[in-house]
C-alpha cells in the first residue's frame, strides 16, 4: 500500500526501488509476498481501475482520497487475481488497513466498493 500511495505523488518512481527502501518492516516471505502483489498490481492497474470506478457508483478515482484508491487497487487485485484468500478475508484486511491510514469513511468506502467487486449479483 505504501508504494502505490507513494506513486500517487511520484508517479516517474520505479514501485521496486520503493518496495526496496521499506522492506525493512517486512520478512523474507513478506517481502516475495508483496513484489508478487506489487508486480501484479501494476501489470493489472488500469483494469482495476476500471473495475473499482464501476463498482464505486458517483465516484470517480480522481475524487477518492489516495489511501483508499491504494487499498481498493490491492483488493481488488486479490480479490480477482490473488487466490490467497477468500474474499470475505481480503475485504476485512483491506477495511482495517483503510481505518488504520485512511480518512474515518475510508473502512467504510472501501468495504462497499470491495463487497460490490466480489458480488457483483448483489
Amino acid at each position: 500500500m505504501q508504494v502505490l500511495f507513494e506513486r500517487e505523488k511520484h508517479e516517474s518512481m520505479e514501485p521496486k526501488d520503493s518496495l526496496t527502501r521499506n522492506q525493512t518492516e517486512l520478512g523474507e516471505c513478506d517481502m516475495m509476498f508483496a513484489e508478487k502483489l506489487l508486480s501484479g498490481v501494476m501489470k493489472k492497474k488500469e483494469e482495476l481501475e476500471r473495475s473499482i470506478e464501476a463498482h464505486a457508483l458517483g465516484w470517480t478515482l480522481e475524487r477518492m482520497d489516495p489511501i483508499s484508491r491504494s487499498v481498493l487497487l490491492i483488493g481488488a487485485y486479490e480479490i480477482y487475481f490473488g487466490n490467497d484468500a477468500p474474499p470475505a478475508v481480503v475485504i476485512n484486511e483491506a477495511i482495517e488497513i483503510a481505518k488504520e491510514y485512511g480518512t474515518d469513511e475510508s473502512g467504510k468506502f472501501v468495504n462497499g466498493v470491495l463487497n460490490a467487486m466480489a458480488n457483483p449479483e448483489e
